[in-house]
């Protein structure tokens, strides 16, 4: 018993010995935080900020310093340093209100609401008295009401936020959004969201007309019609009179009842299409191989948005294709020129697989998969894959300077498929898989880039932004392409990997459609491409 007590005394004057100098400590650390808070309140902010500066060396446990040297940055206009210094607040108490709401207004002042609700959120803020929509838009209240994800005299949230312009931007209606905070007495806010609707015939002719026309130079035009009957029905087709490749496309959108985060889409392609294919297929045919390429698609696509991070789509379609004045084509080759009638079920998924707003950076992912029927032999059954990742980064605070994409995608097929199934890397305005060094046409018919079953391919771009106003955006910047196609039959495919680099110019219309001028280089072969195109 003598000895259990006497170790309980030992083990308690321990305590209190270590006890003492943390006192001590603390209370040094308390008297250097007052110092510092009196030079900053008779306005020696440099003799403030040093004596936060030594608070940091000595007690690098202690977040007041961090915070009290943030504040300084803040008052002297050096933002970046303010939120660097916060952020080493916080990684010491991640759930200081203070630091929390300080780095949130410091974000929002940067026009990074994201990044704003993520750390206004650790402190319950900021609490929505009201929503207001400006101008006031003419849509459907009820859709519009769906479409908003928001409590009234609640804490919005982020996920909220994402949610909210998700389904908006699921509508198609308001391609630009702005979100507006405005401070009411008792400290909650009013959130005002500024959207641009896009305009009717009616009321804007000249801004219609141009995107009516912007396909001219390709022999093309676009026909749009948005929010028909104010039920967020659209309508948007495209016609190409161009002889060598004719072409109409149509489609009507629209959200079912449930609401935006479900969309119904009909759709119809219709293509007649010249393809000079000496060029192309492997090994080169000494005579000249050409084909011309008549093809309709119709088909029904159901679009499910689940939240911000999901998307699904499943569609069915039936297509009818068929191959005329053949020339040239290997006899082995036939198999790919079969016409036929064909049923096709494909399913789509797309996810934001990270988003970090502070760094302004967000990866997603998206992969799509088909089973087809044919109904004629030597065709039967057939299927295709393919796989994406897009990384987008804003690398400054604010602004769109300097933006930068990386996409990498792959795809393949399984047993035969049509001629116009198969996969094209090259630039070509219908085609979405550019290698911007190789041109797809030849004398305006299609076929001069390789085609193949499976692929591979990298693009990676840097804008730098030159001129923004209200009505235009130039950005221009280099590219780097980098993909290989190839098949199992001894016709397509490339003859080894590709790498083209160059750059590009583009003019965007704000919330309507973008011009694209730019140069590219096939490193291997020395070919130069000179391309241009228009956003539908």
């Amino acid at each position: 018993m003598t000895a259990l007590l006497l170790a309980l005394l030992l083990f308690c004057g321990g305590l209190c010995a270590q006890a003492q100098p943390a006192q001590k400590q603390n209370a040094a650390a308390d008297a250097l935080l007052q110092q510092g808070l009196a030079q900053a309140q008779a306005g020696k902010l440099d003799a403030a900020d040093a004596q936060f500066r030594a608070g940091i060396h000595r007690y690098p446990r202690d977040g007041r310093f961090w915070e009290e040297h943030a504040g300084i940055a803040y008052e002297q206009k050096h933002f970046a340093a303010a939120q660097h210094a916060l952020r080493h607040a916080l990684a010491l108490n991640p759930q200081d209100s203070y630091a929390n709401n300080f780095l949130g207004t410091l974000y929002f002042l940067n026009e990074n609401l994201e990044a704003a609700l993520f750390y206004w959120n650790r402190a319950d803020r900021p609490v929505l008295r009201d929503l207001t929509v400006q101008p006031q838009p003419h849509v459907d209240p009820l859709l519009l009401d769906r479409a908003l994800n928001f409590a009234p005299d609640s804490v919005w949230t982020l996920q909220q936020y994402r949610t909210t312009d998700a389904q908006l931007a699921a509508l198609a209606l308001f391609p630009q959004r702005f979100y507006a905070l405005a401070a009411q007495p008792d400290g909650s806010f009013g959130l005002v969201l500024h959207a641009s609707q896009r305009p009717s015939w009616r009321k804007n002719p000249i801004g219609n007309l141009a995107a009516f026309s912007r396909s001219l130079p390709y022999q093309a035009v676009d026909p749009e019609f948005y929010n028909l009957n104010d039920k967020g029905l659209n309508w948007k087709s495209y016609v190409r009179w161009d002889d060598e490749k004719r072409m109409l496309t149509s489609e009507l959108a629209m959200p079912t009842p449930v609401g935006p985060q479900e969309r119904l889409r009909l759709y119809f392609d219709g293509r007649n299409e010249n393809w000079l294919l000496t060029k192309t297929l492997i090994p080169a045919v000494p005579a000249l191989a050409s084909v011309n390429v008549e093809r309709a698609v119709v088909g029904l696509e159901l679009r499910l948005l689940e939240g911000w991070r999901w998307q699904w789509s499943m569609a069915a379609e039936f297509s009818d294709r068929k191959f005329r004045s053949l020339a040239g084509i290997p006899s082995g080759a036939n198999p790919f020129f079969t016409s036929t009638a064909g049923l096709t079920v494909r399913l789509s998924a797309q996810a934001t697989l990270l988003r970090i707003p502070q760094n302004r950076f967000m990866l997603t992912g998206s992969a799509t998969g088909a089973v087809e029927k044919f109904f004629s032999s030597p065709l039967d059954r057939a299927g295709s894959a393919e796989g994406s990742l897009l990384a987008h980064w804003l690398p400054q605070a604010r602004g769109q300077d300097y933006e930068t994409t990386e996409q990498m995608r792959a795809g393949g097929t399984f047993n035969t498929v049509p001629f116009d199934d198969l996969f094209l890397l090259g630039f070509d305005r219908d085609n979405p898989l550019w290698m911007r060094g190789h041109f797809g046409l030849v004398n305006g018919e299609k076929g001069n880039a390789p085609l193949g079953r499976n692929y591979l391919l990298s693009n990676t771009e840097i804008d730098k932004l030159a001129l923004q106003s209200p009505w235009v955006r130039l950005q221009l910047g280099p590219f780097l392409d980098s993909g290989n196609i190839w098949d199992g039959s001894p016709y397509f495919g490339a003859h080894g990997w590709m790498t083209d680099t160059g750059a590009q110019a583009t003019i965007t219309a704000p919330g309507r459609f973008a011009f694209i001028l730019g140069y590219g280089r096939d490193l291997r072969s020395g070919g130069n491409v000179f391309y241009s195109t228009v956003t539908r």
